[in-house]
């Protein structure tokens, strides 16, 4: 393709992750040509960015995989219960070489900006290599977790030694042996790499504003037989977390609520439970995620766990958190986390009674210390759900743009599509499960719904689809009553942008589970694509649509 080109396609994809990648081939599957963009310059997603050390899936390989192939999922052969990054990033590549979809990805490009002409219901997508390009539809697959934020903390620059984001980690290996490191944070990946970090350095300072639960993954390689049954039962499983709350068939169906069993079988199930290793835990029963009394039983003995694990009671304090309800946070999986906190070599800062105040040459001063280190890891987090669709400059010819609507919070129709931009279709947007489930099983349902709906549109020459802003209006008041009446507005969190300074406090994801979730969509589009507007009809020419 040459940069200097204008090319008309008839579908965009922005990401070549998991989305991006399953979008290519349902596409195909319709009879289009879809071009997609991607900022690395290979498949994976998160995958291909998060490469720090301990990074790994918090889903087991079993169920975080693509289900939409069967010969794919009985080839593949999973080495641990939760797979590393370089084992997914491996699958991930395996899927693009299996199903030939590098030919329609262009690598090392970022989509900058997108416009919609209303007289043509055409897209024109800008990059940041120069590319202009015309298309029928553009799917945003870019991704709930792909803009790391990084805190600009006064005099970051002055710093000599190495700055690093657990998001954006280079490609080449890191030797921190024999450093003075520092890591931000202790959210997921914070929780990640720190155990092994702490393996490396000569001295590890973890920065901790808010400590988070976690519960011991206990990792293991995978049995032969034990994913043997798994694979002969795959059709079963599926079709199980299709409809399950989390999109994970592992986790239990909780039938009791927790204030009505005694304490001693309460205490028994979250025991085996925590043993099990899996965020299944907060959904032992029906009542963990929506009454405070029933959540705290769960709370009280993760705390009593970390209790007994960490040995200086000081620390162990730090570490307990207490300002938020279990589940309300994203629930971590970890390995040796808490035990870490006992070795010599690892000094725990609080930063809400001792602040970072600077960056400074040596390291980071906080309110009552010099901390001299070598190397600074930010565990920080991302902009997540909306930050990726923002960082794009979405508008309508002569209209809104999207940063504009969405200034007070994101708004959709079935976290599909936003009112006033029409043919736009969003992978796991706001507004729908995305972040609170498996995500690859929430990528397959919503790929599938949109290529479904493409397909309409092209047999019936619908040329627009939108979201009626009515619909629109409802969906989002749906989601926030029913996050209201559960537990997860008690909790700053990434689901509601506490992370990002400014950003609105909405809480994102549609908190009623993929199963729910997958029905509401299914009865939308049988009622003919209720609460979206279809109108014109095709006039674009076939040879105007270019192959990829």
């Amino acid at each position: 393709m040459h940069r200097e080109d204008h090319l008309r396609v008839d579908s965009l994809i922005i990401g070549a992750g998991f989305a991006g990648m399953y979008a290519i081939h349902k596409l195909r599957k319709i009879g289009l040509q879809p071009l997609a963009f991607e900022a690395g310059n290979d498949v994976g997603g998160t995958w291909y960015w998060n490469r720090y050390p301990g990074a790994r899936c918090d889903v087991e390989s079993m169920e975080y995989s693509y289900s939409f192939d069967n010969d794919l999922q009985q080839e593949w052969q999973w080495s641990e219960r939760y797979a590393s990054q370089a084992e997914i990033l491996r699958y991930a590549s395996h899927v693009a070489d299996r199903f030939d979809l590098r030919r329609s990805i262009r690598f090392s490009t970022r989509v900058v900006a997108a416009e919609f002409d209303l007289a043509t219901d055409l897209w024109t997508v800008k990059t940041d290599r120069g590319d202009v390009v015309q298309a029928r539809f553009v799917i945003m697959a870019g991704g709930c977790l792909s803009l790391p934020r990084m805190p600009d903390f006064p005099g970051r620059d002055s710093f000599t030694g190495k700055l690093y984001h657990t998001g954006s980690w280079p490609h080449e290996s890191v030797d921190f042996s024999g450093l003075r490191v520092g890591v931000i944070g202790t959210g997921s990946s914070g929780i990640q790499v720190i155990p092994q970090l702490a393996r490396d350095a000569a001295h590890l300072t973890v920065f901790q504003r808010t400590p988070n639960f976690s519960l011991p993954a206990f990792n293991r390689t995978s049995d032969p037989k034990a994913q043997a049954w798994h694979k002969r039962h795959y059709a079963q499983r599926r079709e199980r977390a299709r409809y399950s709350a989390g999109g994970i068939a592992g986790h239990p169906l909780a039938q009791r609520n927790a204030l009505d069993v005694s304490p001693r079988e309460r205490e028994n199930e979250y025991e085996a439970a925590w043993h099990r290793g899996s965020t299944g835990f907060i959904r032992l029963y029906k009542d963990l995620l929506v009454n405070h009394d029933a959540n705290e039983t769960a709370a009280a003995f993760v705390r009593r766990k970390i209790q007994e694990i960490v040995q200086d009671p000081a620390m162990a304090e730090r570490l307990t958190p207490k300002d938020h309800p279990i589940g309300t946070k994203r629930l971590c999986l970890d390995t040796d986390y808490y035990d870490t906190y006992n070795r010599p070599n690892v000094t725990l800062v609080d930063v809400r009674s001792d602040p970072i105040e600077a960056m400074v040459a040596e390291g980071l001063r906080t309110r009552d210390a010099l901390h001299q280190l070598d190397a600074i890891v930010f565990a920080t987090g991302y902009d997540a759900v909306t930050g990726a669709v923002l960082a794009i400059n979405f508008c309508v010819r002569g209209g809104e743009r999207l940063a504009t609507k969405w200034a007070h919070g994101p708004r959709t129709y079935l976290g599909l599509m936003t009112a006033g931009f029409p043919n736009l279709f969003l992978v796991t947007g706001p507004g729908s499960p995305s972040v609170l489930t498996n995500v690859i099983a929430a990528i397959e349902q919503h790929v599938e719904w949109i290529a479904d709906c493409i397909s309409h549109l092209q047999e019936t020459g619908v040329q627009r689809i939108e979201a009626d802003p009515a619909f629109e209006d409802d969906w989002v008041a749906h989601v926030n009553e029913l996050a209201a009446s559960m537990l997860v507005m008690k909790a700053n969190s990434w689901y509601m942008g506490a992370n990002v300074p400014g950003k609105p406090r909405v809480f994102m994801p549609y908190p009623g589970g993929l199963g729910t979730y997958r029905m509401k969509c299914a009865d939308v589009a049988f009622k003919g694509y209720e609460g979206f507007a279809l109108s014109g009809q095709r006039t674009v020419n076939p040879e105007l649509i270019v192959s990829v």
